[in-house]
C-alpha cells in the first residue's frame, strides 16, 4: 500500500502501532513506516523503524517476516551510505527467506546492485527473482522486477532490451492500484524515450511523472536526476543547474538518502560544466566523489570523476597527470560497459594534443572514434569529434571536413526531432567545436567560397526550417490566457507603484508551465533543413536593378573576417577581434540610448566616432570593395545589436540585416501572399498614442485597424494570420532570460514569440515601430532567438524593427516617410533609406533613424 497510496498507507501503520499490536503486526507497521520515511522522509528515521520492525520480526518467530524486513533495512543502510552493512543485511535476508520471500529479497538486493553500479550483479539477481514472482502470480512485484531490469539495461546502453521489458512490465502495471508504481514506471519510459534519442516525448513523460507524484505528495529525487540530464540534452544546462541545487536543498530539509544526493550532485557538477561554469562543477563533482567512494559505488566515483576531469581542462588546466586520469577513467568506464567511456577517451585525447603528445592522441581518439560507427547521437558525436581531432592531427583538411560533415548531420537528424525553436537552437551548442574546426580548416585549404558555405552550415540553423507548429493543446492555450491575464495585472500593478508578488510569482509559473508545454512538441522537418547553394546565392545578388553585395561576418579564433560576396565571386578580408568589437557595439548602444531623450546632443560626435571605429573592426579592407548598390550584412551572434546604418559606408546605403546569407535567400524568394491585405495596430501606453496609425489608415483605405481596447491578442493574431503587411505600434520588452517570452503589449495582455508561432502564415512585411523590437539572445553554437527570428521562418520575408530604446515622437515621421516609400513600391531597406535621409537633421531624429534596421529581403 506504501506505494498506492503513501499518505493512506503511513496513517494506517501508525494507527496500528497506537492499538498495541501483536509482534507480528508491529513488525508491518514499522516496516511501512520504514519504507515511507526511506523513500520520501528521513533516512534516520527509516532506519529506527526498520530495525524495530526486525526485532519484533525475531520475536513472532517469522523466518520469511525477517527476511522480508532485512531486504528493506538493506536497502535503506546501502542509501543511507552504509553499504557494508547493507550488503551483509541482504546476505542475512536471503539466507533466511524462502521461496517467494526470497524471491523479493533477491529483487530488492538487484535494485541496490544497481544503485552501486554493479550491472552485472544487478541482472543476475533480477534473473533469479523473475521467474519466482510469476510462478507466485506476483504482479506487483513481477512488474517492479522487469522495471529495474529494464533501467539496468539502459544503463548498459541496451535501448532494445530495455523497452520490451518496460513494455511488459507498463501492461502489468494497468491491472493493479499501484499509482506510486505507475509514476515510476511513467518516468522509466521517459528515461527510455530519453536514452532513444526523442527528448520531447521524454520531456512530456517526465512531467506527467511529476504530476503524478504531486498528487500522491511523494516526491521522486530520481525524476530529477533524469529531467537535468534531459535538459541538459536539450542545450538547457543552467535551468537542469537550478533544478539540481533546488534538489539537494529540498533533500537536504527532510534528511534524505545519501546515495541520491550524491547523485544530484554528479547531476550539477555535469550541467554546471555544460553551462561553462567549471568552478562550480570542480566544487560539485568533488564532493560527489567522496560521497560516492564513501559509499563504495565505483561506477558512480567513476562518472564523477571523469565530470572533474573535464571541468579541470575547462579551467585551462593540463598535464601528463590529468591525461593518466582521463584514460584511467576511459579504461574502468570501458570495463563497465559504461556509455561513457568513449567520451572519457575523447577527453584523454583532447588533454593530449594540448600538451603536443601526438602519439598519445591518437592512441585515445583512435578508441573515441570508433563510437561513430552506432549508438544514440551524442555517442556518434563524440566519435566524429574525436575523427575530426585526428584528422587534423595527420594534417589531413578532407579528413577535417568528412568528420564534421557527418557528425553535424548525426546532429542535424537530433536536432529535427525537437519541434521547439528554443530546443533547436539551444542543441546546436553540441557541434560549436565541429563547426569552428571545419572553418579553420576551410580558412586554411578551402578558400573564401567554402569558407562561407562552413560557415553557414552551423549559423541560424533554426531558420532553415519553420518550427512545428504547437498542436492545439487545451492546456497550452489555457495557460497562455492565464498568463496574458496575470501579466497584464502585474504591469498595471508595477506602473502604479504597487507591484503584487503573488501576481509575479504566477506569472512565472505559467511561463514555466508554457516553455514546458512547448518542449513537448515533437519535429516533423525531414532532414536538417537546407542548406546555402553559394552559386545561387551569387545569381540573386545580381538579379536587382542594381548589383548587391552580401558581406557575411565569419568568427575565428577571436578574429573577424569579412566575406564579401558578388559580382560572381566571394572574397576574403580581414578584419578586427570580435571582443573589441562587441564592447565598442556597447558602447554605441549606450550613446543612442542616452540620444533617444532631448538634451544629449553632445553625445553624437562620440557615437559618430564610435561608428568609425566599429567599421575598421567590422568591415576592415572590405569597405572599398562595397559597389553601390544594396548591401545585405549577415553578422554572427554576438553583434546582432550592431546599428549598422551608423557605420560611414553604410550610412546612406540601401542596407539589410539579416542572420544568415540563406535566410536571405530564402526570403528574397518567398512569394506575398494574394489578396495584398494591410493590418494596423496600435496597443496602449504610447506616449504619441501611435500617432501614425491613424494617417497610415487613411494612406491604405481598406487596410484592417486595431486600436487600444480592439487590439487583443487573439484578434490580432487572427489578422496578421497572411496578411501582406502589418505595422504594431505597440511598446517591446524584449526578455534576456527567456526570449521566447519577449512581447508587444496588446489591451489584454502581451503578444509573445510563443503566439507568434501559432500562426500558419506570418505577414510577409511587418513593421514593429517600437523600442527594443529587433533585440535577440544569442544561444547555442550561432543561433539568435527574438520577434525577429521568430517571424522569418514563418512566411515573413522582411522586417523593420528597432535594436535600441527610440524616442517616441521622433519615430513617428519615420514610419510615416517609410510607408510612403513602400506605397510606391520599393522594398523596406530602400523605404526605410529615403525615410531616414527625409527625417530632420537633429541628433535626436538620427539616432532614431539609426536604431532601426531592414531585416530580410522584401
Amino acid at each position: 500500500m506504501v506505494f498506492a497510496d503513501p499518505r493512506q498507507a503511513l496513517a494506517r501503520a501508525e494507527s496500528v502501532l497506537r492499538a498495541d499490536p501483536s509482534p507480528l503486526h508491529a513488525s508491518v507497521a514499522h516496516q511501512v513506516i520504514g519504507i515511507w520515511q526511506r523513500d520520501f522522509g528521513d533516512i534516520r528515521s527509516a532506519l529506527d523503524h526498520l530495525r524495530r520492525a526486525r526485532e519484533h520480526a525475531a520475536r513472532a518467530g517469522s523466518a520469511d517476516r525477517e527476511a522480508d524486513v532485512l531486504g528493506t533495512l538493506g536497502v535503506a543502510l546501502v542509501h543511507a551510505g552504509r553499504t557494508r552493512q547493507g550488503l551483509t543485511a541482504f546476505e542475512q535476508g536471503v539466507a533466511r527467506g524462502g521461496g517467494h520471500t526470497r524471491a523479493r529479497v533477491l529483487y530488492r538486493r538487484a535494485y541496490v546492485w544497481w544503485v552501486l553500479g554493479h550491472h552485472p550483479e544487478a541482472l543476475e539477481d533480477v534473473r533469479r527473482a523473475i521467474p519466482v514472482l510469476r510462478q507466485a502470480e506476483d504482479v506487483i512485484w513481477t512488474a517492479r522486477a522487469l522495471t529495474l531490469r529494464a533501467t539496468v539495461h539502459l544503463a548498459l546502453g541496451a535501448v532494445d532490451r530495455a523497452d520490451a521489458d518496460f513494455t511488459a512490465a507498463e501492461r502489468l502495471w494497468e491491472t493493479t492500484g499501484q499509482e506510486h508504481d505507475k509514476a515510476d514506471a511513467v518516468e522509466s519510459r521517459g528515461l527510455a524515450a530519453f536514452r532513444s534519442g526523442d527528448i520531447p516525448a521524454a520531456l512530456r513523460l517526465l512531467d506527467e511523472a511529476e504530476g503524478r507524484y504531486a498528487k500522491l505528495g511523494t516526491p521522486s529525487f530520481m525524476l530529477y536526476i533524469r529531467r537535468c540530464e534531459v535538459l541538459m540534452a536539450a542545450g538547457l544546462a543552467p535551468e537542469a543547474l537550478a533544478e539540481a541545487d533546488a534538489a539537494i536543498a529540498a533533500l537536504d530539509r527532510i534528511g534524505g538518502q545519501s546515495t541520491r544526493k550524491a547523485e544530484l550532485l554528479l547531476a550539477a557538477a555535469r550541467a554546471a560544466r555544460s553551462a561553462g561554469d567549471p568552478h562550480t562543477a570542480i566544487a560539485r563533482a568533488a564532493v560527489a566523489v567522496r560521497l560516492f567512494a564513501g559509499q563504495r559505488r565505483t561506477w558512480w566515483e567513476t562518472h564523477a570523476r571523469l565530470v572533474l576531469i573535464e571541468a579541470r581542462r575547462a579551467t585551462g588546466r593540463s598535464s601528463g597527470r590529468l591525461v593518466a586520469d582521463a584514460a584511467a577513467v576511459a579504461e574502468r568506464l570501458a570495463s563497465f560497459g559504461a556509455p561513457a567511456a568513449p567520451e572519457a577517451a575523447l577527453l584523454a585525447g583532447r588533454i593530449a594534443l594540448d600538451l603536443g603528445w601526438t602519439e598519445d592522441a591518437e592512441r585515445h581518439l583512435a578508441v573515441a572514434a570508433r563510437s561513430r560507427l552506432g549508438g544514440p547521437p551524442p555517442a556518434r558525436m563524440t566519435g566524429w569529434a574525436a575523427q575530426a581531432l585526428r584528422a587534423r592531427a595527420a594534417g589531413s583538411v578532407r579528413g577535417v571536413l568528412e568528420a564534421c560533415r557527418r557528425g553535424l548531420d548525426v546532429l542535424d537528424d537530433h536536432r529535427m526531432t525537437l519541434g521547439a525553436s528554443e530546443l533547436r537552437a539551444r542543441a546546436t551548442a553540441q557541434g560549436a567545436e565541429l563547426a569552428a574546426l571545419a572553418q579553420q580548416a576551410a580558412l586554411a585549404r578551402g578558400g573564401p567560397r567554402r569558407l562561407l558555405e562552413w560557415s553557414e552550415r552551423w549559423r541560424a540553423t533554426v531558420l532553415s526550417a519553420p518550427p512545428t507548429r504547437p498542436p492545439a493543446d487545451p492546456v497550452l492555450l489555457g495557460a497562455l490566457t492565464a498568463f496574458r491575464e496575470i501579466a497584464a495585472r502585474a504591469e498595471a500593478a508595477r506602473m502604479d507603484g504597487h507591484p503584487v508578488p503573488a501576481l509575479e510569482r504566477e506569472q512565472r509559473r505559467l511561463e514555466r508551465e508554457i516553455r514546458s508545454r512547448t518542449h513537448h512538441t515533437r519535429g516533423d522537418a525531414p532532414g536538417g533543413g537546407s542548406r546555402l547553394d553559394t552559386s545561387r546565392l551569387l545569381a540573386r545578388l545580381g538579379d536587382g536593378r542594381a548589383d548587391s553585395r552580401l558581406v557575411e561576418l565569419a568568427v575565428l579564433d577571436g578574429r573577424v573576417h569579412v566575406l564579401l560576396c558578388g559580382q560572381g565571386r566571394v572574397r576574403r578580408f580581414e578584419g578586427g577581434a570580435l571582443a573589441d568589437a562587441v564592447a565598442e557595439a556597447e558602447h554605441v548602444q549606450a550613446g543612442l540610448r542616452r540620444l533617444a531623450h532631448p538634451g544629449a546632443e553632445g553625445r553624437l560626435p562620440l557615437v559618430e566616432a564610435a561608428g568609425l571605429r566599429l567599421e575598421r573592426l567590422l568591415l576592415g579592407g572590405a569597405v572599398p570593395y562595397l559597389g553601390s548598390g544594396p548591401i545585405v550584412v549577415v553578422p554572427p551572434g554576438a553583434l546582432h545589436r550592431v546599428p549598422w546604418a551608423l557605420l560611414p559606408s553604410l550610412r546612406d546605403r540601401v542596407l539589410s540585416v539579416s542572420p544568415s546569407a540563406g535566410s536571405w535567400l530564402r526570403a528574397r524568394e518567398t512569394e506575398p501572399p494574394q489578396g495584398g491585405r494591410h493590418v494596423l495596430v496600435r496597443g496602449p501606453g504610447l506616449a504619441t498614442g501611435g500617432a501614425e496609425v491613424p494617417e497610415l489608415a487613411d494612406r491604405y483605405g481598406t487596410a484592417t485597424v486595431l486600436s487600444y481596447d480592439d487590439a487583443q491578442v487573439p484578434r490580432v493574431l487572427e489578422e496578421l494570420d497572411g496578411a501582406a503587411l502589418a505595422h504594431i505600434a505597440a511598446h517591446g520588452t524584449f526578455r534576456a532570460d527567456s526570449p521566447l517570452f519577449s512581447s508587444l503589449r496588446m489591451a489584454d495582455g502581451p503578444l509573445i514569440v510563443h503566439d507568434f508561432e501559432r500562426l500558419t502564415r506570418s505577414p510577409y512585411r511587418i513593421i514593429l515601430s517600437s523600442c527594443d523590437t529587433a533585440r535577440l539572445a544569442s544561444v547555442g553554437a550561432d543561433e539568435l532567438l527574438g520577434l525577429v527570428t521568430a517571424l522569418l521562418p514563418l512566411g515573413t520575408a522582411g522586417v523593420v524593427a528597432s535594436s535600441a530604446p527610440v524616442n517616441d515622437a521622433a519615430v513617428v515621421p519615420l514610419m510615416l516617410a517609410l510607408h510612403k516609400g513602400l506605397d510606391a513600391g520599393l522594398s523596406l531597406a530602400e523605404a526605410l533609406r529615403d525615410a531616414r535621409d527625409a527625417l530632420p537633421g537633429d541628433p535626436l531624429h538620427q539616432a532614431t533613424g539609426w536604431a532601426f534596421a531592414a531585416f530580410g529581403a522584401a
